[in-house]
């Protein structure tokens, strides 16, 4: 059975001015739409996988295409769900007190999390994980993701790669971290650390 690309838990809209709709296109539509297709052949070329979920496919893999291209597939399943419409702000609900726990506040978490985002070298992730009870900002190279590097439980993650913002911020990367806290899907992280 073939892997799918998922549907966006919103309308390709409906994060503008944040994030445009040809923003939407481009990294949904073609790239994370990509990772699908070049994902589905290496499977038919390597039938251990076959059945597997996307995940299983990325613990397993090791290093090169294959881990490549089923992270990517699953790390921006995961970047989609971390942003919402009339979201953002402050958080609320047991994130906020794990927040305050860890970082000391809202502020200083933000300001941890976008340094993380907007100074990582390259292509890459910046991540908010749950490791043994308490949070911490990791990032990641590449493709990778905090599952595969043993760095703790994903809560959201903010995508650092150049067709994450290009359209919208050029290379202001910093800017387009800026405005992704506009867009904070706190009902998933709440989600995620519930299930942690």
């Amino acid at each position: 059975m073939a892997i799918e690309l998922p549907p966006l838990p919103w309308d390709k809209n409906a994060l503008a001015p944040h994030i445009s709709a040809e923003t939407i296109d481009y990294h949904y539509g073609k790239h994370h739409a990509a990772y699908v297709t070049k994902l589905n052949g290496m499977i038919k070329d390597d039938p251990a996988y076959a059945g597997k979920s996307v995940k299983e496919i990325m613990l397993a893999a090791p290093a090169g295409g294959l881990f490549n291209n089923a992270a990517q597939v699953w790390n921006h399943t995961f970047y989609w769900n971390s942003m919402a419409p009339n979201a953002g702000g402050a958080p609320s609900g047991p994130i906020a007190d794990k927040i305050n726990a860890a970082f000391g506040s809202f502020d200083n978490f933000k300001s941890q999390f976008s340094t993380a985002a907007a100074g990582h070298f390259g292509s890459g992730w910046a991540w908010l994980v749950l490791k043994d009870g308490k949070l911490e900002v990791v990032s990641t190279h590449d493709a990778s993701n905090p599952l595969k590097e043993g760095l703790g439980t994903p809560l959201l993650t903010c995508d650092v790669w150049e067709h994450a913002y290009y359209v919208d911020y050029r290379n202001a990367r910093p800017a387009y971290v800026e405005a992704w806290w506009s867009l904070v899907n706190w009902e998933w992280a709440n989600a995620r650390l519930a299930e942690a």
